[in-house]
């Protein structure tokens, strides 16, 4: 089947459910699907971004450019991360604990516009979240119990999706375990390695070996085999950064128990997140091998680590590989290093002297795979491979190493001063600007058929675009036989197509300067990070996800 049928990453039931609505068609994968996304790119040939304002004529405004206008007036506010890593929290006088408050009950809390379903969303709130509100609501259009405006601008409906109540289950249970930008990954991550039960709410000893009648024999043969499919491995991963981690092996035999989730004591079930109810069996449903699941926080129970689900589940992690995510990240031009310089994108990458007297090179020790190398800018074919030449006289083949250098001809909406994106998949490369400033470079992993038609081929798609939306995560995922593959909360999403191709995080493999993915543009996750902060539209405090077409960051993708 053509490219069209294997999605980049995202979830189909997603795009299913998401059909009607115009912007987020653009979320739904990297596939090669129609849709009338309004936040779509010119043609690959166009030599202009999509435009950075509205075309209409100022006595002709609709409802839709008046919102626009609007979110764009937004107040600027710091990143909450640099580009250089630093977390910079959100100052406390900032939140004001004696104003209402409206919640997030639900993993998508849409914010529309204006006081009405019809109005445009903006983005959504995620469980847990929050942001003040006033004491009235402002209409009541398709909504029962009312709208109410959260910040920094817009609305939600209170009724299944959100509550005012902060002692509301869902909230309780999710409020404190927001996604953390303070770190790579901002939940934690693992795969499934060996499938089994997923809980609504902790088994008791004999409901255990009823759900898992091997369970002893499985746990004794997790605790001593070695690598990754035992218990010595990355087993401090399942404490998010937090707390001190006692040994598996004797948690197991003194079946040790931490402090639980208030919902789990004395038998209590998880709240239920989604709206089909639980049949409130002790087995809600089981994994399917390989998918990728993330964690608000783990514990310990009767000996056995179990971890929450972002949408409230119950599952036992030894059943499942931590995810620790490439500690990779990119530069920062001008700070760690200048151009020319190149990155080595091979592990068996060389370094080179060049001996006049027999015209020929001599192995000159291993380069550091994935570091970035300073160059003298000279560059010379040898044995009819193009060399570069390193300050320290070495030489590295092209082979090995991608050599980065300003752009040779800066394109108008650089000369304009907005910030762009350069991405050149020959050499796996990403570069940041601001006008005409480069300010960060880093390796990706782009659509693994290379510069193949991406019509019909895993290859990525070329041209000039605009980021038009942004998750902090999202789901995503492919049913096409052969290619099945479902990872939750996939980091900090970026979508600059309407046919759902992205900039984002990949916490599943550390091939970082290799073509790997489905046609999205990978990024390590610590370069996911801090990009994501970086570019526009920005994702206001306390939001998971914002649609602003025809305002983001320009993004060149190019061969």
């Amino acid at each position: 089947m053509g490219r069209g049928s294997v999605p980049c990453e995202a979830s189909m039931s997603l795009w299913k459910r998401l059909a009607l609505v115009p912007l987020l068609l653009a979320a739904a994968s990297c596939s090669h699907d129609e849709s009338p996304a309004a936040a779509s790119a010119k043609p690959a040939d166009s030599t202009e971004p999509p435009p950075a304002a509205s075309g209409s004529k100022p006595d002709a405004k609709s409802d839709d450019e008046d919102d626009l206008e609007r979110a764009k007036a937004r107040p600027k506010v710091p990143a909450a991360v640099t580009l250089g890593g630093e977390f910079r929290p959100l100052s406390v006088s900032v939140v004001d604990p004696s104003r209402r408050r409206v919640y997030s009950r639900s993993l998508r809390t849409w914010i529309h516009a204006r006081p009405s379903k019809k109005s445009r969303r903006l983005g959504y709130l995620r469980a847990g979240a929050s942001t003040p509100t006033s004491d009235k609501p402002a209409g009541h259009d398709g909504c029962k119990q009312g709208w109410y405006p959260v910040e920094p601008d817009g609305y939600v409906c209170v009724g299944r999706h959100a509550t005012l109540d902060a002692n509301d289950p869902i909230v309780r249970a999710t409020r404190e375990f927001q996604p953390d930008p303070s770190r790579r990954l901002p939940y934690i991550y693992g795969t499934v390695r060996r499938p089994g039960p997923i809980y609504g709410r902790l088994p008791s000893s004999e409901e255990l070996h009823k759900a898992e009648p091997d369970i002893d024999d499985r746990m004794e043969k997790w605790l001593t085999a070695e690598g990754e499919i035992g218990a010595s491995y990355a087993q401090d991963v399942w404490l998010g950064g937090a707390g001190t981690l006692v040994d598996p092996a004797q948690a197991w035999k003194d079946k040790t128990t931490d402090p639980l989730p208030w919902f789990l004591k004395d038998g209590g079930e998880a709240p239920n997140i989604y709206r089909k109810a639980r049949s409130g069996d002790l087995v809600i449903e089981r994994m399917k091998p390989h998918v990728g699941f993330s964690f608000l926080q783990t514990f310990l129970f009767e000996g056995r680590r179990y971890g929450v689900t972002t949408d409230l589940k119950v599952m036992p992690t030894d059943r499942l590989r931590p995810i620790q995510g490439s500690d990779f990240h990119g530069v920062e031009i001008g700070k760690d290093i200048d151009f020319p310089f190149a990155f080595i994108r091979r592990s068996d990458a060389k370094f080179w002297l060049y001996q006049k007297s027999g015209n020929k090179l001599i192995d000159a020790g291993n380069a550091p795979y994935r570091a970035a190398i300073k160059l003298t800018g000279k560059q010379q074919f040898f044995r009819k491979r193009l060399h570069y030449e390193t300050t320290d006289g070495k030489w590295l083949s092209d082979r090995d190493a991608s050599r980065l250098d300003p752009a040779k001809r800066m394109p108008g909406w650089g000369k304009a001063g907005e910030k762009w994106i350069d991405v050149n998949l020959t050499k796996q490369t990403v570069v940041l600007y601001e006008g005409e400033k480069p300010v960060y470079a880093t390796l990706v992993s782009s659509g693994e058929a290379g510069l193949e038609d991406p019509k019909h081929t895993t290859a990525t798609k070329r041209g000039i675009f605009r980021i038009h939306t942004k998750h902090i995560t999202a789901t995503m995922a492919s049913d096409e036989v052969g290619e099945e593959f479902e990872l939750r909360d996939v980091p900090y999403v970026q979508y600059f197509d309407k046919e759902g191709y992205a900039l984002h995080g990949a916490y599943w493999h550390d091939r970082f300067g290799t073509p790997k993915s489905h046609g999205c543009i990978n990024l390590a996750p610590e370069d996911a990070r801090r990009i994501f902060f970086w570019t526009e539209p920005q994702v206001p405090t306390g939001w998971h996800g914002v649609l602003l077409p025809l305002r983001g960051t320009v993004m060149f993708v190019h061969p």
